[in-house]
């Protein structure tokens, strides 16, 4: 492939014209410019019939001419030499193609002349370009001292590969650096390379000053391509300087207000470079010295949760070694504090429909905010630091949370919980509850109380019990039994009591059976499912006050066989249904809204029937039973419905 190149004359002139005296004797060049590595095209330039050709290339070395290729009749031959493999004959105008072109074997002159001796001659010069590789820079590490009387070497920068030898240019901030004497020197060298090629090296020497260290250097690499100048650029470095220091600071952070159990920093600060050996000191308030801290940085004391303690008067002081100088800086730290809040009374107990106040107290540095909060609810119940609560209800009872607070610093606040004991026999949720079980098990059954003082639970059957406080005052009670038909007869019952009274609770097991599911409306299964197949003999009252009962599902077996004995009672229901239809359409059916009905069968019926429908709704559920015009049923009809069958 033909690479890049230029022609024009030596020293810039153009070719003398034919008849110049002197042309003969030397005549003027041509100039080739091409990159390392192209196929060069040498073009005679002779006059010649291109059916006839004849001429001879030679090559100009050492101030000889050597033969390098001939042409005869139109057809090329090479030379013996250097030159054998790398020429071929381009076309039939005598133009010569050399391949690979090189600086150290073809920056030569080339000349062709026609076959008869005093033809004149074409004098080609070649010329090889090669761009250096991207230039590399190593700065320098150790540092320089602004003290120093001699430029101190900077950086050294290294272009290879390059020819002809490329220009290094310095640079500081992005300016071109010249040489000053004892201020900048440049050192610069060159090495070819055995590929003819170089390699140039140079060495910044500078003294610095101290607003050198920021200072970004970097090199620059010019050269020239037949295509015209080109430049290559370094990366930026940057070289450490010292300086001694002129002035010593100290820092905190966070900055702002500071609150007890903050993570505070407090650091040595100085301009000098490398910044000088710090001590920390902190004044003792009974001897009103400065006593030394510990540091495990230097510079840098750190209070992981900063307390009132540390709070006073801080000092910083820093020696340069270079210039023995003594530099320090104090600083005033102020921890904010709350105190620890205090209620009192400490431990509040009152007895029901009774008054008490609560009184909460806290010291700080700052003007303090109290406010009081119901522990369970978070409810703002009081601004300040006293708390009235009037007419005291069991449900007073429990925890009460007291805040201080700083305004003026935010986060600065401190809590105190105190838990409220209502005087008062021990409260149960309910007063009978129904367990699910299967025979032969172990059962948990489990009781809870509320009370002040705090109630003890016991039980009427042996097993293994285990107590726990669910809160102060609240106590949860769990009976791990072996189901037994006489646990089944009679159930168990858990009783809480304290010295001002008792309470209990009843708890019924019922077995799970093909027919017989937990109810739906008042028991939930372990497993937290229920279903609507059976109705809970639990009395309205107990069932209403329930707030948990355990049961347990059916074996998944035996679910299949339940869904059928449901499917067998639907259709003896429809069957009944449509009898009952039946008989209303014949008239011998009457309607009316008592609670009791009697139906006449035909004579052939001998036999009497009494149907006993009862309902297990709730008190308030049995509202839903009124008659279309709003007339509650009387209370004995509520609960009870009869159908009289008779003949």
């Amino acid at each position: 492939m033909e690479g890049s190149w230029s022609r024009h004359t030596a020293e810039g002139m153009p070719p003398c014209p034919p008849g110049v005296p002197g042309e003969a004797e030397q005549p003027a060049s041509e100039v080739l410019e091409v990159e390392l590595g192209s196929t060069v095209l040498l073009k005679c330039g002779l006059p010649q019939s291109q059916g006839n050709l004849s001429l001879d290339w030679f090559v100009v070395h050492k101030e000889k001419r050597l033969p390098i290729y001939r042409v005869r009749q139109g057809q090329g031959h090479s030379e013996a030499g250097e030159y054998k493999h790398r020429l071929s004959l381009q076309g039939r105008g005598g133009t010569l193609a050399l391949a690979h072109a090189s600086p150290q074997d073809d920056e030569r002159i080339f000349l062709c002349q026609g076959k008869h001796p005093r033809s004149p001659e074409h004098r080609l010069q070649l010329r090889v370009y090669k761009a250096p590789e991207e230039p590399s820079i190593h700065a320098n590490t150790v540092g320089i001292s602004v003290s120093s009387e001699e430029p101190e070497e900077v950086a050294t920068c290294v272009g290879r590969n390059g020819y002809p030898v490329p220009q290094v240019t310095w640079y500081k901030n992005r300016l071109p650096l010249k040489e000053e004497k004892s201020r900048v020197l440049v050192q610069s060298s060159q090495t070819a390379e055995s590929s003819g090629l170089y390699t140039v090296r140079s060495v910044l020497k500078a003294q610095l000053t101290k607003e050198d260290k920021d200072a970004q250097f970097y090199c620059e690499l010019s050269y020239r391509l037949p295509s015209g100048n080109h430049m290559k650029e370094s990366q930026d470095i940057t070289v450490p300087v010292f300086y001694p220091a002129e002035r010593l600071w100290m820092e905190v952070v966070p900055t702002g207000a500071l609150k007890e159990g903050d993570r505070v920093e407090i650091r040595c600060l100085a301009d000098g470079n490398p910044p000088p050996h710090f001590i920390i000191s902190k004044q003792n308030l009974s001897t009103m010295e400065m006593e030394e801290k510990a540091t495990e940085d230097n510079g840098l004391l750190v209070l992981e949760a900063a307390q009132q303690e540390h709070s006073g008067l801080y000092e910083c002081q820093g020696l340069d070694l270079d210039t023995m100088v003594l530099l320090s800086d104090q600083r005033e730290l102020l921890v904010n504090y709350v105190s620890a809040v205090r209620v009192s009374p400490a431990r509040p107990e009152s007895r029901e429909s009774s008054n008490l106040t609560l009184t909460c107290k806290a010291e700080s540095n700052q003007v303090l905010a109290f406010h009081w909060l119901r522990e369970k609810t978070g409810q703002v119940l009081a601004e300040g630091p006293v708390l009235q609560l009037h007419n005291l209800t069991r449900e007073a009872g429990g925890g009460y949370l007291c805040v201080a607070s700083a305004p003026a610093v935010p986060g600065l606040n401190r809590t105190r919980l105190v838990h409220v004991a209502i005087y008062g026999p021990p409260w149960m949720p309910s007063k009978e509850k129904k367990v699910w079980v299967k025979e032969n098990e172990v059962a948990s059954l489990s009781c809870e109380a509320l009370g002040h003082p705090r109630p003890t639970i016991s039980w009427n059957v042996n097993g293994t019990v285990h107590e726990q406080d669910k809160a102060p005052q609240h106590v949860l009670s769990t009976l791990s039994v072996l189901v037994t038909p006489e646990l089944l007869e009679k159930g168990a019952e858990c009783v809480a009591s304290n010295r001002l009274g008792s309470n209990s609770t009843r708890v019924f097991l019922e077995l799970i059976n093909l027919t017989t599911l937990p109810p739906d409306s008042n028991t939930t299964t372990g497993l937290g499912t229920s279903t609507p197949l059976s109705t809970s003999t639990a009395s309205p009252h107990a069932r209403a006050n329930s707030t948990s009962t355990e049961k347990t599902l059916p074996e998944p077996e035996s679910q299949g066989v339940v869904i059928v004995a449901v499917i067998v009672c639907i259709l003896v229901l429809a069957v009944l249904g449509a009898t009952l239809y039946y008989f209303y359409k014949k008239g011998k059916l009457p309607c009316g809204r008592s609670g009791k009905q009697e139906i006449t069968l035909p004579p052939s019926s001998k036999s009497e029937i009494v149907v006993d429908v009862k309902s297990d709704k709730l008190p308030e559920e049995m509202g839903l039973l009124q008659g279309s015009n709003g007339d509650k049923r009387a209370p004995g009809d509520q609960g009870e419905k009869y159908i009289d069958l008779r003949h």
